[in-house]
């Protein structure tokens, strides 16, 4: 237990969290002087890493001229970052509105889909995270939403693609796409067509598997929203910002969302912002007629000040085509690599600094290393690989029976070679355990 601090997602009595003291680049330094390579980006993140001089010092400059102002004033610093973020969004995205993280993007971006349609109900897939905050829980489709229900009765929830574990019995990705779009339009109309406000996707699902939807999926999907007039929400929280190598993840597939959300690499967590960019269609709905929402501290100057700043260093120091290098040169071939040496993993995927490692019992049968949302001793060989890297200086990110890749998109080639290392050791004691 950790004092008076109580503690998200946890057992108070049964944690003992790591005291962290410092940080630095892509390492945090615990209060043993232990150093760790945040292969995680803290909670996928920090994109910028641990200590950027140019982040920090734009929130002091802030703090200098102002450092605080309602959403009500027009604020210079709020303002720049909402123009920056339009532009790069593309002409038909018209509006900013700013939350304090991804949860509340999404609620809102579900309020503003509600009242765009003038429908209720929202779809989101089952393999999916979109929040803790009451719709946003609701949206969410891995486990964390049951202990939080009764919620939100108008979300519906469907199959995404995945194809290595097809729910529609797909032999390729060709298939998957085929099949998973029949799956929806399905549930479209039974569900009424006309009752549906949004449907809400991770473009590349983040924490529950890191799954690179098939080609055609997201353009698919994109045409059926179109077809029944329901409103298509991109989550971008997590894979938005250059972890997959493009500013907004849609990029890589070709398809231009109603809403995006954001949140974590859009300043790096240096101060809780998030947002959503609004199509300028949606945003018309507001022109005359009050939106029925808002929040104290949106679009905060010290939290859109390091947002700037995070823009011209993606710019300046060409961020983006470093993240697509190091995936494609390094982390790729390293990945597919320890698939053909190790039997307990089935599968690797991703795209830019954005990876999953699938570990698997059996590889005919691919049946999981652990169980769904195993825990306790069902948990075990996880843990077992968790504690192999963080004795070994590397915070992983595990997560049911995988194992994520997703540094700072700022660390150096040799740090991510010495995290795929530990990876790689990590994997070969396992293999033999299992």
């Amino acid at each position: 237990m950790d004092g008076n601090v109580f503690h998200s997602w946890s057992a108070q009595d049964l944690i003992d969290p790591v005291n962290v003291v410092s940080g630095q680049g892509s390492t945090f330094t615990d209060d043993q002087g232990r150093d760790y390579l945040d292969f995680s980006s803290q909670l996928v993140n920090l994109a910028l890493g641990h200590g950027n001089q140019r982040l920090i010092q734009s929130i002091k400059d802030q703090a200098d001229r102002l450092v605080t102002i309602q959403p009500s004033f027009k604020n210079d610093t709020r303002s720049q970052l909402a123009q920056e973020l339009v532009e790069r969004a593309g002409e038909s995205f018209g509006s900013v509105f700013f939350t304090n993280g991804g949860a509340e993007a999404n609620e809102n971006a579900v309020r503003m889909a509600r009242g765009y349609t003038g429908r209720r109900k929202v779809m989101s897939a089952y393999r999916s995270y979109h929040g803790a905050t009451s719709t946003a829980i609701s949206l969410t489709g891995d486990p964390r939403r049951w202990a939080n229900e009764p919620s939100d009765s108008s979300v519906v929830h469907f199959f995404g693609p995945y194809t290595y574990r097809s729910a529609f019995w797909s032999e390729d990705e060709g298939q998957e796409c085929e099949r998973a779009l029949a799956h929806l339009e399905q549930q479209i109309i039974l569900e009424g067509s006309q009752t549906i406000a949004a449907i809400i996707l991770e473009t590349v699902v983040g924490t529950n598997g890191i799954l690179v939807p098939p080609e055609g999926y997201l353009p698919g999907v994109r045409a059926l929203c179109d077809k029944y007039g329901i409103v298509y929400i991109a989550d971008e929280v997590m894979a938005g910002f250059g972890r997959t190598g493009t500013l907004f993840a849609v990029e890589n597939f070709g398809v231009v969302p109603d809403l995006i959300t954001f949140a974590k690499g859009v300043n790096s967590g240096y101060v809780p912002l998030g947002g959503v960019i609004i199509s300028k269609a949606i945003q018309k709905t507001w022109s005359t007629t009050a939106y029925p929402g808002g929040l104290t501290y949106s679009g905060h100057p010290l939290a859109c000040a390091p947002g700037l700043e995070t823009l011209k260093i993606f710019d300046e120091d060409k961020i983006l085509d470093r993240v697509r290098d190091l995936g494609e040169r390094v982390v790729r071939p390293r990945l597919e690599a320890m698939k053909e040496k190790y039997n307990i993993v089935g599968e690797v995927r991703g795209l830019g600094l954005f990876w999953a490692i699938e570990l698997v019992k059996d590889r005919e049968t691919r049946e999981p290393l652990v169980p769904f949302n195993a825990s306790g001793a069902d948990a075990a060989p996880m843990n077992d690989f968790a504690g192999y890297c963080k004795q070994n200086g590397v915070w992983p990110f595990v997560h049911f029976n995988r194992v994520h890749v997703a540094p700072p998109l700022v660390i150096s080639e040799e740090e991510l070679v010495r995290g795929l290392d530990v990876y790689d050791a990590a994997l070969a004691e396992l293999d033999e355990k299992n």
